[in-house]
């Protein structure tokens, strides 16, 4: 069929299988209700299970398949029981990041009606922020996947923090090209660099390169916080936040601090963009002690799901891809709003496929998207 975009699949381990499955479920019916292509859906063998299996952490072929796809979405990997033999656990996807060059972390935080709010100011209800994680470099760089520490017998490990000016330049023009998008749709159009600039060297050339990318966006205001400030403002005015972009190591824990203000990282959805290629996953683990029990919270699978759409609708210029996405996002505010979708991670009564039939109906509704 013309258009139809290949999606490499990874379901991967513990949960992620359950919030795989969902999110095809309702991804197919988006498409259905807009009227865009049906993707194809191509399964890859990775993660701490496939390893156990057959000791490798992904499929031989895996990796090249899902550089060949349109896209590639992962459920979620690793398990505490299968480690490799220096304690670090099965994690093939850091590998994908790197060999693909997914230097922006997309991570969504958004508050919905009738979900739970950690913060008791009635603003915390206005919270929509984006946290922007550079994927690739930053401390992130040493993991243990990529093989780079500098291990002095058994006294001293160094890992290396790495900033090049190549990957911080493209990371702060996503930045504002994504400020500028949210500020079309009414978000205050501010991007805030978060560093550590007043101790490390790496970081002020961090804080340098958005400086100088920042005058090429001049309707986009910019904004300054260490780190630890950040951490902070997180707790203190979380709503005031709109695009926060950052170093790997510092988006890793800032993105799970924002998701709890929120719910929880059941919620936590997360796209991972390069100049070729877009990998899509929740932000959550694979919790290994609920898997298959029907208690996941899928909805920040099927949210990943949604930025894929959008994704694809842009690297293919399909606009119905698109559409297809703002279904799914209407549902689950629609959802929360009715308090139809009452997850059991928020104490609810609703597992994962009673979360996905509400959502699947929703979608079948005649009530269009707001922005369709």
């Amino acid at each position: 069929m013309e258009n139809r975009q290949t999606v490499a699949l990874i379901k991967g381990d513990g949960i992620g299988v359950d919030v795989s499955n969902a999110t095809v479920r309702i991804v197919n019916a988006a498409l259905e209700k807009a009227g865009a292509p049906q993707l194809t859906f191509e399964e890859i063998n990775a993660g701490a299970t496939c390893f156990a299996e057959t000791g490798h952490d992904i499929a031989p072929d895996g990796e090249d398949r899902a550089g060949a796809a349109d896209a590639i979405f992962l459920g979620a990997i690793g398990l505490p029981s299968i480690r490799h033999e220096d304690g670090t656990e099965i994690s093939p996807h850091l590998r994908l990041r790197d060999r693909f060059g997914l230097y922006a972390g997309v991570r969504p935080v958004k508050a919905y009606p009738n979900a739970p709010q950690r913060l008791a100011d009635p603003r915390a209800a206005s919270i929509d922020m984006v946290i922007l994680r550079e994927s690739t470099e930053g401390l992130f760089y040493s993991a243990a996947a990529h093989g780079r520490s500098q291990i002095i017998g058994d006294s001293e490990v160094r890992d290396t923090l790495r900033i090049t000016r190549t990957t911080t330049e493209k990371l702060h023009r996503f930045a504002f090209r994504l400020a500028q998008k949210r500020k079309a749709r009414g978000a205050p159009g501010c991007v805030t660099c978060v560093d550590k600039a007043n101790v490390f060297a790496s970081m002020a050339f961090f804080r340098k390169i958005y400086d100088e990318i920042a005058p090429e966006f001049p309707n986009i205001d910019r904004a300054y916080a260490y780190v630890d400030a950040q951490a902070l403002n997180l707790i203190r005015a979380p709503w005031e936040a709109d695009v926060l972009v950052m170093e790997n190591m510092f988006g890793d824990i800032l993105s799970d601090l924002a998701g709890g203000l929120v719910g929880g990282m059941g919620m936590a959805a997360c796209a991972e963009i390069g100049d070729n290629h877009g990998l899509f996953q929740p932000a959550h683990g694979s919790a290994p002690d609920i898997m298959g029990q029907d208690k996941a919270n899928p909805l920040a699978a099927i949210l990943s799901g949604a930025l894929l759409l959008d994704y694809l609708a842009e690297k293919s210029d399909v606009e119905s891809f698109a559409k297809a996405g703002q279904w799914i996002e209407h549902a689950v505010d629609a959802g929360f709003e009715a308090n139809l979708l009452r997850p059991m991670e928020f104490g609810g009564d609703m597992g994962t496929d009673a979360v996905t039939t509400q959502l699947l109906s929703l979608i079948a509704a005649d009530a269009a998207p707001k922005s369709a």
